[in-house]
């Protein structure tokens, strides 16, 4: 999996804002928890918050349902956010050293460029290059677009998933093998699925068994201000557009 360009990320924004209307946007990020057997001696490192043991593969998804960059081998202990920071591809979005374009103004507006960004679900810090919906009840009408155009485009990491595990079925059960070897079955599932994405194309059937994650909520530090500044105008942006809440329009 080769780090895009600056040329390929802004294609698959182009994508994504084709796909889903949601402009100067390079991946959805989510993890997932595969489930193992209990290494041993491993006390409760893999047992997660669903209450089985598992091996987080942690996700950066395009517009086609192909992984631009996973991470495999994390606990299933620990969190969505602790393991985007520490895995290569958080530590370089954090760091500015993503090689993304340059920010550009945004579709139909004149001013004030924005920068290229990744969307997450509420587990993930929020920071000028990635994106979490608004949190709480509530909200305003603004706020309430803004989290449903994120959602639009951030359900092609779910579906990626369900795609993912509906092919290679060995990810519906229990790995039974060390935690090493599992960490490579879950890698060369990957690999093959983006051959067979490439191979074969987008068919709707494949996306119609998925199951969302529950969200799991953290408080998170990093550029805060930066990614509020950010979202804000995405906010004002998608109000202006005319766009209305979930519940009122068919895709």
């Amino acid at each position: 999996m080769p780090e895009p360009n600056p040329d390929q990320w802004t294609e698959i924004a182009n994508k994504f804002y084709l796909k889903t209307n949601f402009p100067n946007c390079v991946g959805a990020v989510d993890g997932k928890h595969i489930r193992c057997i209990k290494p041993i001696n491993s006390g409760s490192m893999f047992y997660n918050y669903k209450k089985y043991f598992s091996i987080v593969l942690m996700a950066v998804v395009d517009a086609e349902y192909s992984f631009i960059s996973i991470d495999v081998g994390a606990y299933g202990k620990e969190g969505d956010s602790t393991i985007f920071k520490n895995c290569p591809f958080g530590k370089k979005l954090y760091s500015e050293l993503l090689n993304l374009p340059a920010p550009v103004v945004l579709p139909n507006t004149d001013n004030f460029p924005q920068p290229f960004v990744v969307i997450g679900d509420e587990a993930f810090g929020l920071h000028k290059n990635l994106l979490r919906p608004y949190p709480g009840r509530g909200l305003t009408q603004k706020r309430k677009i803004f989290n449903y155009r994120l959602s639009r485009a951030r359900r092609y990491v779910e579906c990626a998933f369900g795609i993912l595990a509906n092919k290679w079925r060995v990810l519906h059960s229990a790995i039974l093998v060390e935690p090493d070897f599992a960490d490579d079955v879950i890698k060369a599932c990957c690999i093959l699925h983006n051959y067979v994405r490439r191979r074969d194309g987008y068919n709707f059937e494949d996306t119609l068994s998925n199951s969302l994650e529950d969200i799991q909520n953290e408080n998170n530090s990093g550029a805060r201000q930066q990614g509020l500044d950010v979202r804000e105008y995405f906010a004002d942006y998608f109000m202006d557009a005319g766009a209305v809440p979930f519940q009122y329009q068919f895709v």
